[in-house]
């Protein structure tokens, strides 16, 4: 079944009455569609939630179960152990230092262990080691072969020395076993045989104990297919597991191998409880319980899928409730339902929108010719405000791009007065290799300056603007002035409007370093910054106090200013990007002024052209 597209659905609306007793009604049936299946969602995540919870409790209490039932068999091995130990033949054989002195007690002993294996299954073999390192052994079939030269080489020796008469457990005894007709997995019970009369040590006895053993303590406790159980030693080598019936299941030995750091940190926080884990993408939960006397652990591993059957009758139910019940709301809507807040509401946002700038059409199909006259009236007004704020936007840009052209215009003069009265002064003086060199000066300043009527050059182009004027100030002033240029590299191609740095370069030698009297420095820099280029025109000369510098950057108080040159070119900074504050001064008196301009990346293209 193909689902409808939404141009359907909204052909279905709009063939409806266009009455808002129809519309309100179907809003009020798709929000209860949407929190009834919110509401099952909820409702199946408590429920999983709970059920998670009693199989966990029922994992525990199956594990522990599994515990009681190893405890008590490896109990029953060891009293086996003590009857074992205390027979009369085998005390007497060992307490002569050698198994094989006495060849028809031996004889006794072995057909007293066999009898013992036969009536005890679970017992697979039994190794008898003397004081002197000598050895034999009784088993039910072939025999795993012990690997060590002595008994007292076996890694486990001296912790059994040190029992004093206790057991240890080994798996397959901790490797000093190899080989056997079946080679299955046992368990090594491992404990020193000591003299009845006088307690000393008379050997050591290994009585290894069928997988098959611990298998039989969970086996009567499966009552789920998808439980898997596990029995780990002390250093988390698997004992004994049951494998799942699932062939899609993950193997239990491969889970835990993959989450082994999880589970020992689980470990050392507590002997027992439940955790999450993960296999690629299965998902399961671990139930677990620490034996604290020998580190051995009993855990159980669920499915996180075998919980999917679980209280689906409760969820159900629950969500019949939120149906009839929605279902009851959806037809009470059809009554009280006439309310119009939602369209006004909208009005509203808009409207409230407009004072700021924002003028936003409310595109809204109502089906209702009331609000349709409503909105398409204030459709029209906004479209209206919006045209005409557009005209006076473009009538400001025409505006300050005149105030622009005259600023410039009224630089030009003012600079080419001043390098004319240093022409005329070069003549009299009858210097006509510096009338030249000033008279080319001159013109490459204006060629540049002119460039081809672009607003707009990079900072390499006026720099060479600026060059060539403090070449023609140079002739007239020699000694009055030294400039010191530091460009960084990769801001020479940076966009900027053109003649900004002449005018500061010409107010810093007018107003800052001929009126201190004495020789001065002009430092031009230029660096790169984050999306901007900043230029640095700084000298030592008289400097401004604070008064000044705040009628500078006041733009209501121009007419109080009597540098041209600066004002003009801060004015023209604002009206070129936007009244942005792109000019910083830091002067005081008699210790010079810095004069910085961050120039934005990018040119807005009104001005490209």
């Amino acid at each position: 079944m193909k689902f409808l597209s939404m141009t359907s659905i909204h052909s279905f609306i709009r063939s409806k009455p266009r009455k808002l007793a129809f519309k309100i009604p179907f809003a009020y049936f798709v929000i209860i569609l949407l929190t009834v299946a919110l509401s099952y969602m909820v409702l199946y995540q408590i429920s999983a939630s709970s059920a998670q919870k009693k199989i966990n409790e029922a994992s525990l209490q199956t594990v522990t179960s599994i515990q009681t039932n190893v405890n008590l068999m490896i109990e029953n091995v060891n009293n086996y152990s003590k009857m074992i130990f205390s027979d009369y033949n085998l005390q007497n054989l060992l307490r002569q230092g050698d198994v094989y002195a006495n060849l028809q007690t031996q004889s006794k002993v072995t057909a007293y262990l066999h009898n013992l294996m036969q009536a005890v299954p679970i017992i697979d073999s039994v190794y008898i080691f003397d004081n002197s390192g000598h050895r034999f052994s009784v088993g039910t079939q072939e025999l795993p072969a012990f690997i060590e030269a002595n008994v007292e080489d076996a890694p486990w020796y001296e912790q059994v020395v040190d029992k004093k008469g206790m057991y240890l457990l080994r798996l397959h005894g901790s490797g000093t076993f190899a080989g056997g007709e079946t080679d299955e997995s046992f368990v090594s019970f491992i404990r020193l045989i000591r003299d009845l009369d006088d307690t000393s040590q008379l050997g050591v006895l290994v009585m290894n104990i069928k997988k098959d053993a611990f298998v039989q303590a969970y086996s009567n406790l499966m009552n789920e297919a998808s439980l898997q159980i596990a029995i780990l030693d002390e250093h988390n080598q698997m004992i004994a597991a049951n494998s799942t019936e699932d062939p899609s299941g993950a193997d239990f030995e491969q889970i835990l191998s993959a989450n082994l750091d999880k589970m020992e940190q689980q470990f050392q926080e507590s002997s027992s409880g439940s955790l999450t884990l993960h296999s690629g993408s299965g998902k399961y939960t671990v139930s677990y319980l620490l034996n604290e006397h020998n580190g051995w652990k009993v855990m159980s591993l669920t499915p996180y899928n075998a919980m999917d059957s679980i209280n689906k009758s409760f969820v159900f139910l629950a969500l019949m409730l939120l149906i009839v019940n929605g279902a009851v709301f959806f037809v009470s809507s059809f009554i009280i339902s006439r309310s119009i807040i939602n369209p006004i509401h909208k009005l509203l946002r808009a409207m409230n929108k407009a004072p700021s700038g924002h003028f936003m059409k409310v595109n809204a199909e109502l089906n209702s010719y009331e609000f349709d006259q409503l909105f398409n009236g204030y459709n029209h007004m906004i479209e209206r405000m919006d045209q005409l704020l557009k005209r006076i936007i473009e009538e400001q840009n025409t505006l300050r791009k005149a105030e622009l052209n005259t600023l410039q215009a009224q630089i030009k003069p003012h600079f080419l007065y001043n390098t004319l009265d240093s022409v005329t002064s070069l003549a009299l003086s009858g210097l006509n290799d510096q009338v030249c060199e000033l008279i080319e000066a001159l013109g490459s300043y204006y060629r540049l300056s002119v460039s081809k009527g672009r607003d707009v050059i990079t900072v390499g182009e006026e720099m060479e603007i600026v060059r060539n004027y403090l070449k023609i100030l140079k002739v007239r002033y020699q000694d009055v002035f030294e400039v010191q240029f530091d460009i960084e590299e990769g801001c020479s191609n940076f966009p900027i409007p053109k003649l900004v740095l002449q005018p500061l370069v010409e107010n810093s030698i007018y107003h800052g370093i001929r009126p201190k009297g004495t020789k001065g420095n002009i430092r031009i820099g230029a660096r790169r910054a984050e999306g901007a280029v900043v230029l640095t025109i700084a000298d030592d000369g008289a400097g401004m106090s604070a008064e000044v510098i705040e009628q500078v950057m006041d733009p209501e108080r121009k007419g109080e200013i009597k540098s041209f040159g600066l004002w003009g070119t801060m004015e023209r900074l604002r009206i070129f990007y936007g009244d942005k504050d792109c000019v910083y001064i830091d002067s005081e008196p008699g210790k010079g002024t810095i004069i910085t301009l961050i120039i934005p990346n990018g040119v807005d293209t009104v001005w490209k052209n």
